[in-house]
């Protein structure tokens, strides 16, 4: 953080302090329902930041019968002013731009408002971006909450743009805070401890980027984990493994994404890292120009389940749920089980239309062609639960993302190697 930010926070913090003197003299009721409709009526700046404060310190004590009633309220009492917005829809008939402005005001629900006017508040951000993971986990048993996350979701998307977030380099000299962090987030491959750690930021063949904002300090919002390899890998535990020969990093013609974890469950739905993997390659390029292949090392993590599910002899044959359950036996079988992950990646499909797998979605839908499949490339018990231990390897090609991408988003198309389409074809 700039010594220039740190004054501005210090500036916001002074004068919400100030506030809350003017906030005890005016007994203003602690009730936070009440206190956000005081909120809203346009109070002086100092007292606006207190009873932001205040708002925000009340939540955290809440307990979750009292969080449903807390979002219950904002749902139901601080949706659109419709006297406001009949009143603007009236004066915009056969009227201007400026009256079509007021009219799209007018619309705007009043939570927006709200939620902006807590984001003022010192620390503001973080708190708010911790209110939406329980709203999300409310709206996972009560989907009439879904209006009021899209306030959320419409805001966030501004706040966490591209434009505000800074990448990094992520480095055994950085401070202890941030690292602490990762080994927090890391939501693939489990870091055990300080010195996996190291291994992982600080050997010369291995980087680690993260996106950072500049409201949420230290705290990371999504990194990727990177090896530098001389050929393309197809099995995670020579990646991960503590006594390993490093490869000098001249020599290497491999870029491996091997980890990427979201850190923030509050951000849920806010899409930022497709900016990362693509800002990734252009610093690894510009640091080694030896670089020419950028591929993942991914886990499948829908592939068993999706498979055990299977009834329709359509999508797999006879002789594919034959070994799905030799599989389930501890049997070891031929190439079926690649075919079998060939099949989910490229015909399972969403109810949108897009791949069925998550993983996939993220990377097809950044323009990544799925380029091998990895039988018995993940033997860690997480890896076999969720696919036998099949990895994958999506592809980056600077050259054809973009292509690749719009044919996935317009169409639902996989973009596949030959190795991967012969794999559909085999009978």
């Amino acid at each position: 953080m700039t010594p220039g930010t740190n004054l501005l926070s210090d500036l916001v913090t002074r004068i919400a302090d100030a506030g809350r003197g003017l906030l005890s003299q005016s007994g203003t009721p602690p009730d936070i329902s009440k206190m956000c409709d005081t909120l809203l009526t346009g109070k002086g700046e100092a007292t606006g930041l207190a009873i932001a404060r205040a708002i925000l310190d009340q939540y955290k004590k809440l307990k979750p019968a009292e969080r449903l009633a807390f979002f219950t309220d904002l749902r139901d009492r601080f949706g659109v002013d419709r006297d406001a917005l009949d009143a603007a829809m009236a004066s915009a008939i056969d009227t201007g731009p400026a009256e079509l402005r007021q009219l799209h005001i007018a619309s705007e629900p009043r939570s927006q408002e709200l939620i902006r006017r807590l984001n003022r508040a010192p620390g503001g951000t973080s708190q708010l971006v911790a209110m939406r993971r329980d709203l999300l986990d409310i709206l996972k048993k009560d989907s009439s909450f879904k209006v009021l996350d899209a306030d959320f979701r419409h805001l966030f998307a501004s706040w966490f743009n591209r434009g505000f977030l800074e990448l990094k380099r992520v480095d055994w000299s950085t401070s202890a805070a941030v690292l602490e962090k990762i080994i927090q987030y890391e939501a693939v491959h489990e870091i055990a401890g300080w010195g996996d750690l190291r291994r992982r930021v600080a050997a010369t063949d291995r980087r680690l980027y993260g996106f950072f904002h500049p409201a949420l300090k230290d705290d990371p919002l999504i990194f990727v984990e990177v090896a530098l390899t001389v050929e393309i890998p197809g099995d995670i535990g020579k990646i991960l493994a503590e006594e390993r020969p490093e490869v000098p990093p001249k020599t290497a013609v491999v870029a491996v994404f091997y980890s990427i974890s979201n850190c923030q469950e509050g951000l849920r739905g806010i899409s930022f890292g497709n900016f990362l993997i693509k800002q990734v390659v252009e610093e690894l390029q510009s640091e080694f120009a030896n670089l020419k292949t950028f591929v993942t090392l991914s886990p499948v993590p829908g592939l068993r389940k999706w498979a055990l599910e299977q009834k329709n002899e359509e999508v797999l044959a006879p002789r594919l749920k034959s070994a799905v359950k030799r599989l389930e036996a501890g049997e070891a079988v031929g190439t079926e089980v690649s075919e079998i992950a060939a099949h989910y990646l490229v015909e399972a499909h969403a109810p949108d239309g897009g791949a069925v797998d998550p993983v996939a979605r993220f990377h097809l839908g950044n323009g990544a062609r799925l380029e091998n499949i990895h039988t018995g490339a993940d033997s860690s018990a997480r890896g076999r639960a969720g696919s036998w231990g099949v990895m994958v390897n999506y592809l980056y090609d600077l050259s054809t993302i973009e292509k690749n991408h719009e044919a996935y988003s317009n169409a639902g198309d996989v973009i596949t190697s030959t190795a991967v389409r012969r794999l559909l074809k085999a009978h």
